[in-house]
């Protein structure tokens, strides 16, 4: 009979973040009477594990330094042209035709990319014909030229149908002039800038003298006895997840909107910043309604992939359920099991073992290009976006390993970058990738009249999403 996790006890959201004293941070029985006092653990007992999230830029990204408010790169566009929302004026069987493009014309020159004299495919769009054709007559202005068709009977389909065109060439007479025109190299320019983020953590002096020690071992894995350090320590984690966290999930403030505008915290920020999901949702590939499960939906994402930088190894970041999704559906494979078919593989068909421990899920596979496979915390974790259900709930991201070469316009030359990196500012005399300073005049500061000790933290930042055509983010 099949049962399920019940609701209580359930798990806490807030198991440290406290900012006032509560009543349960203090014993309370002092009758030093009582023969039964209570025996103390003086070690701290780790209930949650690890709680960091942060790991996935540092697997996938590096650290750049910048010393502009501005970062721009240009992307390579396409280097063939092509249009899909294209008219014939002309009835089918017409030796010639006017075709009328209507897809968005080139940013530069305002009009198509398409000389006399180029050979061209025309094919509707419902797949009712095609012709090929040589262009004799082109106004670029109005996005339009004239086609003659190679075959004697003319255009294979019906006038003001859909369809598409590309150039595949060019025919020209012995003895005749050169092509007319040219085209400049088609680049798409980038920008993202870098946002600055806080943190500190303050202790009284008062407090200070209050000692009282707690063995710990923390997230970075060191262990040992603290006293008020340990708030400090949790305080710098924190921050460490938060500058991750914060590339991955920062959205520019929309003109008008109420952070743009907002005058109630005049120190708050209103720019933000373009994080991944942002530019992966904005100018990358999306998978909607929760997540590929058969390979049949992998081959249509290969196929996407073919059409975009056919990059040859490919991470995936899932979470828990997307993860144990890909395990089932590779495991299907194996012959044995329910629903395998008849050619499909038996996985260790010569190393298992009795005694051996069963391993059901797999690191990644082949279909196409090469799939890592990844299990991503910050998906995972209740307090961040594994606590998120619906329209926001993210399952994974698909981020193409290696690098690419773009050209940095701050820099003003062609430079190698990771597709996806983290630009900090910094100059000769100032670097703001991790700054951490004391003030106060407690705990060995002494630089203010404040009667405690202040440790600050900032850093300015931006991530830099390169080429978000190859990004695919999976989305509820």
């Amino acid at each position: 009979m099949a049962g399920s996790l019940q609701a209580v006890p359930g798990f806490n959201l807030q198991p440290s973040a406290e900012q006032v004293p509560l009543s349960t941070n203090y014993i309370t029985n002092f009758d030093f009477l009582n023969q039964y006092l209570p025996d103390t653990y003086e070690k701290e007992f780790e209930r949650y594990g690890n709680r960091s999230i942060a790991s996935f830029l540092r697997m996938v990204s590096a650290e750049i330094p910048s010393n502009s408010d501005l970062i721009k790169w240009a992307e390579q566009g396409r280097l063939h042209t092509k249009y899909v929302n294209c008219t014939s004026a002309d009835a089918a069987g017409s030796d010639t035709a006017t075709i009328t493009v209507a897809d968005t014309l080139d940013p530069g020159t305002g009009g198509i990319a398409i000389r006399k004299g180029q050979t061209v495919m025309v094919s509707a769009n419902n797949g009712s014909g095609f012709n090929k054709g040589i262009v004799v007559d082109v106004d670029t202005a109005a996005g339009t030229f004239d086609v003659a068709y190679y075959e004697a009977g003319g255009q294979t389909f019906a006038a003001a149908a859909v369809c598409s065109v590309f150039i595949y060439g060019s025919e020209f007479k012995k003895g005749t002039n050169g092509m007319q025109g040219s085209l400049e190299a088609s680049d798409e320019i980038f920008e993202n800038s870098p946002i600055i983020i806080k943190d500190k953590y303050a202790v009284s002096g008062s407090d200070m003298a209050q000692i009282g020690w707690v063995e710990i071992t923390t997230e970075n894995g060191a262990s040992g006895f603290l006293w008020y350090l340990k708030s400090e320590g949790e305080t710098r984690l924190r921050f460490d997840d938060y500058l991750e966290t914060s590339m991955i999930e920062a959205v520019p403030a929309e003109t008008g909107s109420g952070a743009a505008t907002q005058t109630t915290y005049a120190d708050a920020g209103n720019k933000g910043s373009e994080g991944v999901f942002y530019v992966v949702n904005d100018r990358g590939n999306v998978w909607g309604g929760g997540y590929p499960e058969a390979l049949t939906d992998f081959d249509s994402i290969v196929a996407r992939l073919d059409k975009q930088g056919s990059i040859e190894e490919n991470v995936l970041f899932l979470n828990r359920d997307f993860s144990f999704a890909i395990d089932d559906m590779l495991a299907t494979l194996n012959g044995y099991v329910s629903g395998g078919s008849a050619n499909s593989a038996s996985f260790g068909l010569f190393d298992n073992d009795t005694e051996m421990a069963l391993n059901l899920g797999f690191t990644g596979f082949r279909r196409g290009y090469d799939f890592y496979k990844s299990d991503w915390k910050y998906l995972n974790d209740p307090t961040m976006r594994g606590g998120v259900s619906g329209s926001g709930k993210v399952n994974g991201l698909l981020v193409p390993a290696g690098s690419t070469t773009v050209y940095d316009q701050v820099l003003g030359k062609n430079a190698k970058r990771p597709f996806l990196h983290v630009r900090y500012r910094k100059s000769e005399v100032e670097d703001r990738r991790y700054k951490t300073w004391i003030t106060g005049s407690a705990g060995g500061a002494m630089n203010s009249d404040l009667d405690a000790m202040e440790v600050n933290f900032l850093s300015e930042r931006a991530v830099c999403t390169l080429g978000a055509n190859n990004f695919v983010l999976f989305n509820d």
